[in-house]
């Protein structure tokens, strides 16, 4: 950044989507001292599926930061989709960097714990070797490979299981089927940690105020819990909050039970300890996180 700049032009990919949305509620009034001017593209201003177009568009706002939220993120979907899966994840992430790069830019590509093979009993650092089992993993590992490489000034930020008021996911998903259903079967076998956009966001910020060496970062928040925890919490403050008259009974189910055409990781647990240090991160536990969205949607 030159001395002579008066403020950090900082562009957000898929305003619409949970983290883009949550980058904006918790948008910094300085960084690095400067002050901050975010725009957020939604798809219909910024369609990384039109990867010939990105960098004009880029161009055309002229940012000094790139966070790239927007994502194919339908894991089964992606699949019978993977060309599409492939030009969105990886073409397009690829073409950003590119950008970045030529403009001696800085990028955030956010990514995820899909890129680990689920195989290990401990939590995943950032530098263990990867292995995603799915088309929508290797898309996404292709594209942190990508940025990488072609951006020297890039910082991956790897999360998973996130959800906030904005947009679809597993909480409010829990909270429709719980109003229309007597019984739940939801899957146990499978581990990881539920984040909450909010304190995602809250971290790419303090990570791009500090801009340490590290380029790979971990983050969630803190704890572990099964699809099923998640769901026996979300009722409990569900009921708690008056958000359900009556909470269905939720039953414990394996993934062979719930076939789908993606196969998922099932220890997706992530290493946060490097993150919280080097960006002096107070850790939330996912069940405290969850309680405040719940507030909030209340």
């Amino acid at each position: 950044m030159s001395s002579q700049q008066s403020n950090i032009k900082v562009l957000i990919t898929g305003a619409t989507g949970q983290l883009g949305f949550a980058l904006q509620q918790t948008l910094p009034a300085l960084l690095k001292g400067l002050p901050v001017d975010a725009h957020a593209l939604t798809r219909q201003e910024l369609d990384l599926a039109n990867v010939d177009n990105i960098s004009t568009v880029l161009s055309h706002y002229k940012p000094d930061i790139v966070i790239n939220t927007a994502a194919y993120t339908a894991v089964d979907k992606a699949e019978s989709e993977p060309e599409l899966a492939q030009l969105i994840n990886h073409h397009a992430v690829d073409a950003i960097a590119r950008w970045c790069a030529q403009q001696q830019k800085t990028l955030v590509q956010v990514s995820t714990d899909f890129v680990f093979n689920g195989k290990s009993s401990t939590p995943y650092l950032p530098e263990n070797e990867c292995g995603p089992l799915g088309v929508y993993g290797k898309t996404k590992r292709a594209g942190e490979l990508a940025a990488l490489a072609t951006n020297p000034d890039t910082y991956v930020v790897r999360t998973g299981w996130v959800y906030c008021e904005q947009g679809a996911n597993f909480v409010k998903t829990m909270l429709r089927l719980g109003a229309e259903r007597k019984t739940l079967g939801i899957v146990s076998d499978q581990v990881g940690t539920p984040t909450y956009a909010i304190h995602l966001a809250q971290m790419i910020w303090t990570l791009l105020d500090k801009q340490p060496a590290q380029k790979i970062f971990h983050f969630s928040d803190a704890g572990v819990a099964s699809w099923y925890d998640f769901a026996c919490a979300i009722f409990a403050f569900a009921e708690q909050k008056k958000l359900l008259s009556n909470s269905p009974d939720v039953k414990p189910i394996r993934t062979s039970d719930y076939p789908t055409p993606a196969t998922r990781p099932v220890y997706s647990v992530l290493d946060k300890f490097q993150t919280w240090e080097l960006l002096d991160i107070q850790p939330v536990h996912w069940q405290d996180a969850l309680c405040v969205m719940m507030e909030k949607i209340k």
